[in-house]
């Protein structure tokens, strides 16, 4: 278990059947002068790295216990560019190297890790035979705001930092996953929400070209890309943020002497010395804004710079200039559901979807009041954001990427009893637990503890079988048709999997004329 790769030779483990080797670097720590710096390479180590443990996760706020380990069990670092390689036990007689599998975990740019459940893959590699790869990236403001318009000849401010991490990540698969049993030749990148929204973004960054042959984008924001001017004026919001947070400590640090001014800190002095929690708090701040400031907007998020993303990925993928690779894309069947209260970050409020009423072409504006009866009411304004951020910049990718290379559509209905009485339904996110086979896990036994459990654990076997033979290089099932412009045939994952052609075309055809831009 013993492995050389870039870097040194890392030592792994075996458990539970499988071979494990965990927070491997693979890229220098973003650290010091480094911090908001593109990745550079890994620094080499002396001896026989331990590679049993995870590596730190990247500074975020506090998460969901029910999703993931104990926060107490869990370091968060600047120091988190480490990448977990999960393989089958190697047979010796074996020559031919295994299909490998690239998952980029979501949450929003601004939490998860890759020591989620979803990162671990353990059904993917037990039932298929993969090399499955999970790792870290810079998240929040260190990876997803763009400081690069404060950049000086002694300091620089890389644009689109964890966007970088992952095209340095697919790099370091290309250079050393043969080490592990895998096909660098072979290599299919996946990810839910901002996972699958790095996944359509690396699709059309060039210096990607070649490093992955297929993908899967699972409920991805597609369109959640923004330009330099609009990511330029979060920046300064941050700095101004993120300086208040500063001088409010500092005045009650120095409370009571007669000096109680502030210490006014230029933008670079601000981002290179504030600590990490610092730098989240103040995150958490400019990202509650950003729902009323910016309606149907998210403030992390990848940037067209120029350089390392110089084009709007939907063109992208209308122009025929994305990589030319087999594509799964598809949603849930009620992405906005779920997002209430603290993740309330859809357009779905009466202010937010006026807003976008007002952006729209005026003859556009009933069709879409008529494909949501009764909006802005609660259920009908949940779909209109879900679909605004998720379903329909899905369909547009679909449609635009079906032109050029093969493509499949999906999606996924089967929802629990405990979360049709809530009235979430199959909502975003809501497959990855039987997807990923860990039903065990506490949510998932919540979900479905009124019914459906046998149902739900179905479905995510099939879904996974699908995407492990797709990985294989085959087409994903017999009965699921390619996707084209055509017909749009699309599967719909249920309690009894079908075929729909065209589902919702009353809403597509509202959406395409109430956002123009994106409907190409």
């Amino acid at each position: 278990m013993d492995v050389r790769i870039a870097g040194g030779v890392v030592r792994g483990v075996r458990e539970r059947g499988l071979l494990a080797w965990r927070g491997i670097p693979y890229a220098a720590a973003p650290v010091g002068r480094l911090r908001f710096a593109s990745p550079i390479d890994v620094v080499p180590w002396p001896g026989i790295r331990d590679a049993a443990g995870f590596g730190a996760i990247a500074p975020q706020p506090i998460r969901n216990p029910l999703v993931h380990p104990p926060i107490a069990a869990i370091t968060a670092d600047e120091d988190c560019l480490t990448v977990n390689v999960h393989a089958p036990v190697w047979d010796d007689s074996a020559s031919t190297p295994l299909p490998v599998m690239v998952y980029i975990h979501g949450g929003g740019y601004s939490a998860g890790s890759a020591r989620d459940f979803s990162g671990q893959g353990e059904g993917f590699v037990r039932d298929g035979r993969v090399v499955y790869v999970s790792f870290n990236y810079r998240l929040g403001a260190l990876g997803y705001l763009d400081f690069s318009r404060y950049s000086t000849p002694q300091r620089s401010f890389a644009s689109n930092p964890g966007l970088r991490d992952q095209v340095a990540l697919l790099r370091w698969v290309r250079d050393n996953i043969s080490a592990f049993g895998g096909d660098p030749a072979n290599v299919t990148v996946f990810g839910a929400s901002a996972g699958g929204n790095a996944v359509t973004t690396l699709m059309a960054t060039p210096s990607a070209r070649g490093l992955f042959a297929r993908a899967i984008a699972q409920s991805p924001p597609s369109s959640a890309v923004y330009p330099s001017s609009l990511a330029a004026r979060w920046a300064g919001e941050y700095v101004e943020i993120l300086g208040g947070i500063i001088g409010r400590r500092e005045r009650q640090d120095r409370d009571g002497e007669r000096d109680a001014g502030g210490i006014r800190r230029s933008p670079q002095e601000l981002l290179t010395t504030a600590t990490p929690n610092d730098l989240v708090a103040a995150c958490a701040v400019l990202q509650a804004r950003t729902p009323d400031d910016y309606p149907g907007a998210f403030c992390l998020a990848p940037v067209i710079d120029g350089d390392l993303l110089p084009r709007y990925p939907i063109r992208a993928f209308r122009d025929g200039t994305a990589h030319r690779v087999p594509l799964i894309i598809g949603t849930n069947d009620r992405e906005g559901a779920i997002f209430r209260g603290r993740v309330d970050i859809l357009p779905r409020t009466p202010t937010r979807i006026e807003a976008l009423f007002t952006r729209a072409p005026v003859g556009a504006r009933q069709a879409m009041r008529d494909a949501y009866p009764g909006l802005p009411a609660r259920r009908p304004a949940a779909d209109f954001g879900g679909d605004f951020g998720f379903w329909f910049p899905s369909t547009r990718v679909a449609d635009f990427h079906s032109r050029h290379a093969p493509a499949w559509s999906y999606r996924f209905d089967v929802a629990p009893r405990l979360l049709e009485v809530l009235g979430l339904d199959a909502t975003h996110g809501v497959e990855m637990f039987a997807l990923f086979d860990r039903t065990d896990l506490a949510l998932a036994r919540i979900m479905t503890v009124l019914g459906g459990y046998e149902e739900y654990a179905a479905a995510g076997v099939r879904m996974r079988a699908m995407w492990l033979r797709f990985a294989a290089d085959a087409p994903p099932d017999d009965g699921w048709p390619r996707y084209d412009e055509r017909d749009r045939a699309t599967l719909i994952i249920d309690e009894v999997d079908r075929v729909e052609h065209d589902p919702r075309r009353d809403r597509r055809r509202a959406w395409s004329r109430f956002l123009p831009a994106l409907a190409g």
